[in-house]
């Protein structure tokens, strides 16, 4: 490593830390100028090339995966940690299917999945553009994939399209019966009034 200061090739490491992305933050000194410097050390993984629906091969974007899900969640409740996050595991998942190339449908499937998890609205925005539908059943039953389960991570799971209106069905003829039974609220006299 070339000091940045005077250009000499020694230096010794004063400091070693593992960031939370993974990367390692060394700290260092010169031997001969005695300045000092940190210097940040990834990994450089090799991802696979994605196969197009066209027969294309492009490599893997991380960028790409990145700026789809912003679109799909734009103005929706969701962190751009939660975000990061999702981009992470797909990598990592794309990653640890150890093949040299991979298929832009999987990948789709992947990220779908991960939205499904995350905000239900984003699934669906992010479905109705990565899919061409012919007409509205189609894009019920796409919205209710079961083949989606097999990316989905058991540890975060998240109700159906359908229960989910099953369940807001229930919340409401549950809050129209209490509202019917119960009688209107009088205000109780206050005794330190007079």
């Amino acid at each position: 490593m070339k000091c940045p200061f005077c250009g000499h090739a020694d230096d010794r490491v004063l400091d070693t830390r593992v960031q939370k992305d993974g990367s390692i933050r060394r700290r260092r000194e010169c031997l001969e100028c005695k300045a000092r410097f940190s210097t940040v050390e990834t990994i450089m993984l090799a991802y696979p090339f994605i196969i197009k629906k066209d027969g294309r091969r492009e490599p893997f974007s991380k960028e790409k995966i990145s700026k789809g899900l912003q679109a799909a969640v734009q103005k929706r409740p969701v962190s751009l940690a939660q975000l990061d996050g999702v981009v992470e595991r797909i990598s990592a998942w794309v990653i640890n299917r150890g093949e040299s190339e991979i298929s832009s449908r999987l990948i789709g499937k992947k990220v779908m999945a991960e939205l499904k998890q995350l905000d239900d609205v984003a699934y669906i925005r992010f479905a109705s553009v990565y899919r061409t539908f012919k007409d509205v059943q189609e894009f019920v039953e796409t919205l209710e994939d079961t083949e989606l389960l097999d990316f989905v991570d058991a540890n975060n799971p998240q109700l159906s399209l359908t229960a989910m209106n099953f369940v807001e069905s229930e919340k409401k003829q549950s809050h129209e019966n209490d509202s019917k039974t119960t009688s209107p609220r009088t205000r109780a006299p206050n005794p330190l009034s007079n």
